[in-house]
Formats: C-alpha cells, sequence, structure tokens
C-alpha cells in the first residue's frame, strides 16, 4: 500500500519472496479520507468497470480471474456485491468453494478448479479458492506438510499455465484485524438477520489465528508471482477496502486496451441496404 495523498491510495503487490506483516497496522490505513469522499471515488470507478466490462466482453482475447481470499468476515461477500455488482452479470461467473465433495477428493486438488476459471471474454471471481488447500488443510491438519507444501509449486505452475492462456489473474487477501473480526462476529450473533452466517467454525478460526496468520504470510511470500500478483487489501474500513479494489481492477482493465472488434464485412454488406 502506498502511503500519502488521496492519489497514491492504491494497491500494490507483494514481491516475490517477500515477508509480509499481517499485523492489526495492516488492517487499516492512517488518517483515511472521509467515507463520503470515498464512496463517491468507488461509484467514478464502479462506472468506468462497467464500460471497461462491455469492451472486454466483446474484446474476447483475454478472461479476468479474481480470487478473494480472507478470514471469515473479512468482506468477501461485500466485495462481491459492491464491486461486481457493476458488471453486467451476463459476463460475470462467481464460484464459491467450500470443502471437497467425495468425487473432487478422487482427483487432483486443482481439478475442480480448473473447471470454473472463466472463459475468454468473461470475468470470474472465486470465494476462496485453490489456496484453502495450503491454508485450511494446513492449520487444520488435514494432510501432513509432506501433502501440502509441495502445492505452492504446483499453484505457481497452475497460475502461469493459466496466464499464458490469456487469463489475467488477481489475487487479494482481506486482512482484518482481529477486533475488527470479533465486532463483525458479535454483529452477526445479535443481529437475527445475520446470526444464521456464524458457525462453529468460526469461533474454531478464532482460536487458530495465530497458525492462520503464519500460512497466510506463506501464501503470500510463496506464491506472489508476476504473472499472478497477490495484494494485501486493508479490509477493518469497508469503504477503503471497496476503493482500493476498484481501483486495481480499473487499471488492470485498462492496462489490456479492451476494444470493440469491427463489424465482419459480410454483415456489413448485407447491412447496408437495411431498413
Amino acid at each position: 500500500m502506498a502511503n500519502g495523498s488521496w492519489a497514491s491510495l492504491r494497491l500494490e503487490p507483494v514481491a516475490s519472496g517477500d515477508k509480509v506483516a499481517l499485523g492489526s497496522k495492516a488492517a487499516r490505513l492512517d488518517g483515511p479520507p472521509e467515507k463520503r469522499d470515498v464512496e463517491a471515488a468507488t461509484r467514478v470507478l464502479l462506472d468506468k468497470l462497467a464500460d471497461l466490462q462491455d469492451a472486454f466482453h466483446a474484446d474476447g482475447r483475454h478472461a479476468l480471474l479474481l480470487v478473494l481470499q480472507g478470514r471469515d468476515a473479512s468482506g468477501k461477500d461485500g466485495v462481491i456485491k459492491t464491486v461486481y455488482g457493476a458488471f453486467n452479470p451476463t459476463g460475470v461467473r462467481v464460484a464459491a468453494f467450500g470443502p471437497p465433495t467425495p468425487l473432487e477428493l478422487r482427483h487432483d486438488f486443482l481439478w475442480r478448479v480448473h473447471q470454473v476459471v472463466p472463459p475468454r471474454g468473461m470475468i470470474g471471481v472465486f470465494n476462496r479458492s485453490h489456496y484453502e488447500d495450503v491454508l485450511a488443510v494446513r492449520v487444520r491438519a488435514i494432510a501432513p506438510e509432506s501433502v501440502w507444501r509441495p502445492r505452492f509449486a504446483q499453484i505457481n505452475a497452475f497460475e502461469q499455465m493459466l496466464t499464458q492462456n490469456g487469463v489475467v489473474i488477481r489475487k487479494c487477501l482481506l486482512h482484518v484485524s482481529r477486533e475488527e473480526q470479533r465486532e463483525r462476529l458479535q454483529a452477526r450473533l445479535d443481529d437475527p438477520r445475520k446470526n444464521w452466517k456464524f458457525r462453529l467454525e468460526d469461533l474454531d478460526g478464532r482460536a487458530l489465528w495465530d497458525a492462520y496468520t503464519d500460512a497466510y504470510r506463506d501464501v503470500l511470500t510463496h506464491c506472489s508471482t508476476p504473472a499472478a500478483p497477490w495484494y494485501v487489501v486493508p479490509s477493518d474500513d469497508k469503504a477503503v477496502r471497496n476503493y482500493l479494489i476498484a481501483r486495481m481492477l480499473v487499471e488492470t482493465l485498462e492496462a489490456l486496451h479492451p476494444a470493440y472488434p469491427p463489424m465482419h464485412p459480410d454483415v456489413r454488406d448485407a447491412a447496408r441496404d437495411f431498413r
């Protein structure tokens, strides 16, 4: 994250091999802009995203995959609702990953992921992802280190292959502080409209906080690559979180220079006398 002026309020990719601090300070900005200003700037970005998506879909040279990871109550659903809500739903696919099914367990861990990678012209979002196989699997001792540690290299190779075939990958860790997560989980317990979301696993996750922190650090260190960079998104402030991700996506799509293809000559000729 770059500090300083409003114009510098943007995400920076984690450098390959970098060891990132994931404490409470990294979950929030010092002296953020006023909420109303952030929300107004976000609306401008969302309008740009809608226009860019139209050209991106018509262009059809690339796919865009946004991976969202984070602790419980970090805001993955909120990002999808706010940022992806700007897109035409016919051009967006959202995939959520829970515990693997018996069929999925009979395949390699990336099998179920590859099936839902967006095709060219489409934008996809993963609500959790293949990284659960080096996070939850590790922290909850579902598999030994001899199984999950080689997956770092396997994931990098998989993502490299995708990018070489036209898939642009951006990965966001929605980073919340322990204090903010507690408040959000408490709100779920207190609100009948939200307490259905609360799970026993949420309590387990709190007890395993430090173990998850270590696991996330390793993911950022080993799996942020030029082909598929990770971004740490300070997510205690929801408005700032949404702005930062929207800006990163706008910059990503603009760098691809999506363009509407010209009308096919045969169609142009046939439509010349159209009335």
